[in-house]
């Protein structure tokens, strides 16, 4: 929308009365923040634009460059003319920005042997990368034995559109060891566009050979090194050793060539090459005559000098070509392997973002990965780590992958080998997918405790609109009469419905008791204080008021004592009783019995109904049930579920069990006074050297 359809609201008055409207133009409806508003949200859905484009791209496996928004990436080999290229690359990316809807973006790339060997200095690459960031560009590095290949894999990895290259700083006759950086990726770049930009520094020289493409440490290097040194003139001494004039040239090339191949096997292109240099040498100085000399007389020997020159390079490309391709196939089958897991890394895992979290740092050899989410303030907060020190800011990482729009994959520890940039776009993937599957299952879980209190609550509203409605019904019917003045009421009408109206009360208590302690259970707020209480008086206690009308109390003067909740044991005994009373048939009364069984006091209150079938013998501790033939006005279906509820607090049970002859047994199972007394006393003096508390003969 532009400022003036954004100014045209108001003033039609459709955001704010008249009399605010001429306040309102004047100031916050100002032509220039409705103009910086307006970019503030292209530059908005922008960025949210190109991270789908680069989602959409990674799942579909697209490699190439789409031209959706202008990336200059700038090479820099941390020598001086980095920044006249750091300079020309802001200014392309200027002028390539003019008539598109999305700024360009400017990315500095510096790309690092892998066996930690660089010709620049860090004072060079850290102020190149200050000046890259004043002018609002990022800086990166990446591991790659091949400059180029690393360059364009980070290139096509960014969905970059133009590189900027210096020209070469070797000298015109190193061209014959091989094609520059620039020459190679010109010619690979396909449809990204490369720019060679020249500098005061070309041709001051640089490397003789193009780095070698296998994988070697310090150690290993110095080895090859001593024997490209000193395997040429071993081979000297040796053939000197029957005499100086017995072996000829023949048997020299002979010997020479193996001792250049052995080096090439051994790992190094350029100690290979040197190596047969300087073999060339030796046999010019002491096996071509004019011996002892650098001089070649005859035509024959400048061939065989020349041959073996050139065999013994050839057979160093050919080792060096087969180790590079030998390393890309393990790369490969490690990449494959990698993959494999992380496909199967999803399934049956509780926990699967931090397993691939684990996974990513074991597989890269990093120090820690951490989940980063960007909040609403730009500030950034750890979803998940794994590994010590992990980064809190994506600007400490070595490493970093966009997982979604707000998230990001960082690792600290060492920076990665652009090669190795596919394999963590993959890990990226997969961890946005487990975000999304535990979303999913939040999401689902809130759904079913949704519809868990949706149930409850029109259970609740179809029992409080009949269970509390009867009772106040017939207070208001019994109020009404008494109050009449047209009826004539004697002093027995008059008792029955007073008696109508108290009976109503306390059912109204009752279920308002009832609706009040499940709440309290629900919340937790339920806090048992337990004491030494005798059965045969709490059980009468919680009778009291008339329920014990019909109920046969069996309960022992020598029953062990329990320790429970007094208050609470009486309601769960009360709740279950008046449950059994309703549901008891026959004229056979609900007995309430209590027995000891080992260190377990158990309390049965037994009733002669129609019982309960097995499977529906849990579901009646559930609130709001009533099963079988419960009439309408039998109440809220809570009494079972509070009693459970208080039994379990108190560290007891509840149990249902059928009733022989037909029926339903509830029984409860309470802690006895002596059996609490001795778990105390162990908890506070735990037995030593192997005692037990058992008496003689108990095992």
């Amino acid at each position: 929308m532009r400022h003036v359809a954004a100014r045209a609201a108001p003033a039609h008055g459709n955001v704010y009365p008249a009399e605010r409207i001429d306040a309102a133009l004047s100031n916050y409806f100002r032509e220039g923040n409705l103009t910086a508003l307006r970019e503030l949200a292209l530059l908005w859905v922008a960025d949210r634009v190109d991270e789908g484009l680069a989602r959409y791209r990674g799942a579909h496996g697209i490699r190439a460059t789409w031209e959706a928004r202008e990336r200059v990436i700038v090479a820099l080999t941390g020598g001086p003319e980095g920044e006249t290229l750091i300079r020309r690359a802001a200014r392309i990316a200027a002028r390539s920005r003019a008539g598109r809807p999305q700024p360009s973006q400017l990315m500095a790339v510096h790309v690092v042997k892998d066996d930690g060997l660089t010709s620049a200095t860090p004072d060079a690459l850290a102020r190149q990368r200050r000046l890259t960031e004043s002018l609002g560009g990022t800086y990166h590095q990446v591991i790659g034995d091949d400059v180029a290949a690393a360059l364009l894999d980070f290139a096509r990895g960014v969905n970059a559109t133009q590189i900027v290259l210096g020209s070469s700083r070797r000298r015109s006759w190193q061209h014959v060891f091989g094609p520059g950086v620039g020459m190679t990726v010109t010619r690979e770049s396909g449809d990204i566009d490369v720019h060679i930009v020249t500098h005061e520094h070309i041709g001051r020289g640089r490397g003789l050979l193009p780095p070698r493409s296998h994988r070697h440490g310090r150690r290993r290097t110095a080895r090859v090194w001593a024997m490209a040194v000193l395997g040429p003139p071993l081979v000297t001494v040796l053939l000197h050793l029957p005499g100086p004039d017995l072996l000829g040239m023949t048997t020299a090339v002979l010997l020479f060539l193996p001792a250049t191949v052995a080096v090439a096997l051994a790992g190094g292109l350029r100690a290979a090459v040197f190596a047969a240099l300087w073999a060339t040498a030796l046999l010019n100085f002491f096996f071509t005559h004019p011996l002892y000399g650098l001089t070649v007389a005859g035509l024959d020997n400048v061939i065989a000098l020349a041959v073996f020159l050139l065999v013994g390079i050839a057979v160093a490309l050919v080792v060096d070509l087969a180790r590079r391709r030998a390393d890309q196939a393990a790369h490969a089958r490690a990449e494959a392997t990698t993959l494999s897991l992380l496909a199967t890394s999803l399934l049956g895992d509780p926990r699967p973002t931090t397993s691939l979290l684990r996974q990513v740092r074991e597989t890269f050899g990093q120090r820690s990965a951490a989940l980063l989410r960007c909040g609403d303030g730009g500030t950034w907060s750890t979803v998940e780590s794994v590994g010590p020190g992990p980064c809190g800011d994506p600007d400490q990482a070595d490493a970093l992958v966009t997982v979604g729009d707000s998230l990001v994959l960082a690792l600290r520890g060492h920076v990665l080998a652009a090669a190795d940039r596919r394999v963590l776009g993959a890990f990226a993937t997969h961890v946005g997918i487990a975000l999304e599957r535990r979303r999913l299952e939040r999401d689902a879980a809130e759904a079913r405790r949704q519809a868990a209190g949706n149930k409850i609550r029109t259970a609740l509203l179809a029992a409080v609109s009949h269970d509390l409605r009867t009772p106040l019904a017939s207070i208001k019917a019994a109020v009404g009469s008494l109050r009449a003045t047209d009826i004539d009421l004697d002093e027995d009408d008059r008792s029955e419905l007073l008696a109508t109206v108290e009976d109503s009360a306390d059912r109204l208590d009752a279920l308002v008791a009832n609706l009040l302690d499940m709440s309290r259970l629900q919340t937790g707020a339920v806090t048992p204080v337990h004491r030494t209480v005798g059965l045969e008086e709490a059980v009468p206690a919680a009778l009291l008021g008339g329920a014990a009308d019909g109920v046969d109390i069996d309960v022992p003067d020598d029953l062990p004592r329990v320790r429970c909740d007094p208050g609470l044991l009486e309601r769960a005994v009360a709740n279950v009783v008046e449950n059994a009373l309703r549901h008891n048939r026959g004229p056979r009364p609900v007995r309430v019995a209590g027995s000891a069984l080992g260190g377990t006091v158990e309390l049965r209150v037994v009733d002669h109904g129609p019982g309960v079938p097995d499977e529906s013998k849990e579901r009646i501790f559930e609130s709001f049930q009533r099963l079988g033939d419960a009439p309408r006005g039998s109440g809220l279906g809570l009494g079972l579920a509070v009693a459970r509820g208080f039994t379990e607090a108190m560290g007891g049970t509840l149990t249902a069990e059928d009733t022989p002859g037909g029926g339903l047994t509830m029984v409860f199972g309470l802690t006895g006074a002596r059996t609490a007394g001795r778990a105390r006393q162990r908890s506070q003096h735990p037995p030593r050297n192997g005692a037990s508390d058992a008496g003689p003969g108990r095992r």
